[in-house]
């Protein structure tokens, strides 16, 4: 059984963090320079009390209010955060409670980053494919705002909090080709938080200034740009090619790439490294950042009231973990 995208709606927290604000804190920026370089004017935090269980239940709520959704069809949720409220019970079993969803429907989480809208993706065609499903709640949330350090000036530029709902069912405006994806675990640690799992539950408080001054801690996330950047450049484009070989189409035949919003410098890198025409590759981060697993329903979401959505559409994405993914949708002209 073929899966489509029916929807997507996206919601983001009220509380706005502008360039202006930030340069204020780190004088030695400018905005124009944090515009330039990652591609960002303003993006959207939580407030304390606010968790990504919260921004997931007002993203579906704004979803099947905005696309006029009979809720009690939904018959599984998925949700992809790396933010969850609990240790346990899983966020998507309180998500089907406070959604009023009904309790045959089935629910879990999964903890991926930059490539979980993908991963989402493929396990909701699967569920579909398998009988299981036939309307897939597929929600991506994230607060990643709570696990950077104040001093950290890089990541607070370029992440944002967010989160998007994606019906996934037998019928919509996308349907959900092949999928190539991939993992390496041995990058696992130059994108981390190392404290408060399972393994490491106490904190370290071992905070350092590295030589650009930048905070360097287990306990609060940590990013090797360089590290991440290399895997990137090396990673991205055999994901690409093996996009298009496995859905048989030739890169002349993508309408629109949708990449993972990661920053403006890299995916711009990215695109020239491909040779991609700036016409057929869609950017959506200058109001809310980098938002992790939401950056591509974000995108996506964006680009269709742009009615750009047209013929095949490539999506990638990759980050933490490693782990990247693509997929090709086959949408209605």
């Amino acid at each position: 059984m073929r899966a489509y995208i029916k929807a997507i709606s996206y919601y983001l927290p009220e509380t706005i963090l502008t360039n202006e604000q930030l340069v204020e804190e780190f004088p030695e920026w400018t905005v124009d320079k944090i515009a330039s370089k990652i591609g960002v004017n303003e993006r959207r935090v939580v407030k304390d009390n606010e968790t990504a269980l919260d921004l997931a239940v007002s993203a579906s709520e704004k979803l099947f209010l905005e696309h006029e959704i009979n809720r009690s069809e939904i018959d599984f949720v998925l949700l992809c955060t790396q933010s969850s409220d609990y240790f346990l019970p899983a966020s998507a079993c309180i998500i089907q409670d406070k959604l009023g969803l009904s309790t045959s429907a089935g629910a879990l989480d999964f903890n991926q980053g930059c490539s979980g809208f993908i991963y989402g993706l493929s396990l909701a065609k699967g569920l579909i494919a398998a009988h299981i499903a036939s309307n897939v709640l597929l929600i991506t949330s994230e607060t990643y705002t709570k696990y950077i350090h104040p001093k950290d000036k890089g990541n607070r530029t370029i992440f944002g909090d967010a989160a998007a709902a994606t019906l996934i069912t037998t019928e919509g405006f996308a349907e959900i080709g092949e999928f190539s994806l991939g993992t390496d675990g041995k990058g696992a640690k130059n994108l981390i938080v190392k404290t408060g799992g399972a393994r490491h539950k106490n904190t370290f408080d071992d905070l350092v200034f590295d030589s650009s001054n930048n905070p360097v801690s287990s306990d609060f996330l940590f990013m090797n740009g360089g590290e991440i950047f290399n895997f990137t450049s090396e990673a991205v484009p055999v994901l690409v090619n093996d996009v298009l070989s496995k859905n048989q189409i030739t890169a002349s035949e993508i309408g629109l790439y949708v990449f993972h919003q990661a920053n403006k410098y890299m995916i711009n890198y990215l695109r020239k490294l491909l040779d991609i025409d700036k016409e057929r590759f869609y950017i959506f981060m200058e109001t809310v950042g980098n938002t992790v697993s939401s950056t591509i329903p974000i995108a996506l979401y964006e680009a269709k009231k742009e009615n750009l959505l047209r013929g095949n559409i490539l999506l990638a994405g990759f980050g933490v973990g490693y782990s990247w993914g693509g997929v090709n949708l086959i949408c209605k002209q």
